[in-house]
């Protein structure tokens, strides 16, 4: 990887590329991000019911995550899902079938407004929302929303490096893996090693054509199988 650089006139020394706009970016909002085949919206209380009936029984949904999951029973699960809302980072969204179920959650995180820099992170993949066409297209509309309406230069995937459907994930989506951080974190009492993996904002017309050229309803057959996929269409080996 060649690091782009200007050189200081007075030093000779390379100091990087100068920002276009180095201010702030807006922090993540209540918005609703409608798409064609659901939303993203705001986590909300009165999404518990919903989301426990889509994870109860897949203990293995919550293996990864850092500091909770899985648990014991519904009032357990509510009170999380309470305790989430308050929070302005990680900020918790709903993911939302046309139905109005709620089906997944999914966060922005680690806001670095001064750096406009964001994480997608916190993600819960139920087993109704996996494989479907809704479960891309939140992840399109999460990002949309990143760099087109907030302006962030830089989007930001982590995971811990022994979870392989998430650094797949992280490719398919068009992500660029930057490397591993060795004993990064200790997660539930046990060591864990973070694999980084990003998206700029020079990358981001490349990837959201990408994206929306896979969600179009002409990529899919009659029987809804895919003809084009999105890790061909981002470069990424299969």
């Amino acid at each position: 990887m060649t690091v782009q650089s200007e050189i200081d006139p007075n030093t000779g020394q390379p100091v990087g590329l100068p920002v276009a706009n180095p201010a702030a970016g807006p922090r993540p909002g209540p918005v609703t991000l409608q798409g064609r085949y659901g939303r993203v919206e705001r986590l909300a209380q009165h999404h518990d019911e919903d989301l426990w009936e889509a994870v109860q029984g897949h203990d293995a949904l919550w293996t990864y995550m850092s500091s909770y999951g899985p648990f014991p029973d519904f009032p357990t699960f509510s009170e999380w899902v309470g305790s989430r809302p308050p929070l302005e980072d990680p900020y918790s969204y709903a993911i939302v079938e046309p139905s109005g179920r709620a089906v997944g959650i999914s966060t922005l995180m680690e806001i670095k407004p001064a750096m406009r820099s964001i994480e997608v992170g916190h993600i819960v993949y139920t087993p109704r929302l996996q494989r479907t066409r809704l479960a891309t297209e939140a992840q399109y509309l999460l990002a949309k929303y990143v760099f087109d309406a907030l302006g962030y230069r830089r989007y930001e995937w982590k995971c811990n490096a022994l979870n392989a459907p998430s650094w797949r994930a992280a490719l398919r989506y068009g992500f660029v893996y930057e490397g591993i951080l060795r004993q990064a974190m200790i997660a539930k009492g046990r060591n864990r090693d973070t694999a980084y993996f990003s998206m700029l904002d020079s990358e981001w017309p490349v990837r959201k054509a990408a994206f929306e050229q896979w969600l179009a309803p002409e990529n899919f057959d009659a029987g809804g199988k895919q003809k084009t996929s999105l890790t061909s269409s981002n470069g990424q080996a299969t």
